[in-house]
């Protein structure tokens, strides 16, 4: 069986670790932990006929004061960079931080992910922003940690790009 390493990035509280409580066990909570260090998780899905081993790295938010340990990414197949779609500056964070990995850790796979679609009416990112985030990586997707809207389909895509060719 194939096993893949997953890293969730991203500033801090965008929806990591909501979004791979959703995925792992279909469950949303409103009360906010903030992550220390990582929390690691495993799920078996299956792609393309075959299961596949994914485990979840849900890292820290980077902040002001918190900067993302590079060893974290050590042996990563992929990667979300999370962005709050009612947060302008965290597409800024993840642009930056998305830049910052490729150059330590040359090109791997990683999603896009627009999280807190479900918020839409609250939405700060402009289309424009959204099409350029789609540039980058595998495209962007809309996710909602609470709906589960684009949770699924994130993760199978990322899974799926991480298949040896």
């Amino acid at each position: 069986m194939l096993t893949f390493k997953m890293c969730m990035l991203g500033s801090f509280s965008v929806g990591k670790t909501s979004l791979v409580r959703r995925f792992v066990t279909s469950i949303f909570s409103e009360k906010y932990q903030t992550s220390i260090g990582v929390k690691v998780d495993k799920k078996i899905v299956r792609v393309q006929d075959q299961d596949v081993t994914l485990v979840l790295w849900d890292i820290y938010g980077e902040d002001a004061f918190q900067k993302l340990q590079m060893s974290y990414l050590r042996g990563m197949s992929g990667y979300f960079m999370v962005a709050d779609g009612t947060r302008h500056q965290t597409v800024d964070v993840a642009l930056a931080l998305e830049q910052k990995v490729t150059e330590a850790m040359g090109r791997i796979p990683f999603v896009f992910l627009l999280n807190k679609c479900d918020l839409v009416d609250q939405w700060e990112i402009e289309p424009e922003t959204e099409k350029n985030a789609a540039a980058h990586g595998l495209g962007a997707l809309r996710t909602s940690a609470k709906t589960g809207e684009g949770v699924d389909e994130a993760f199978l895509r990322l899974a799926l790009a991480m298949l040896p060719k």
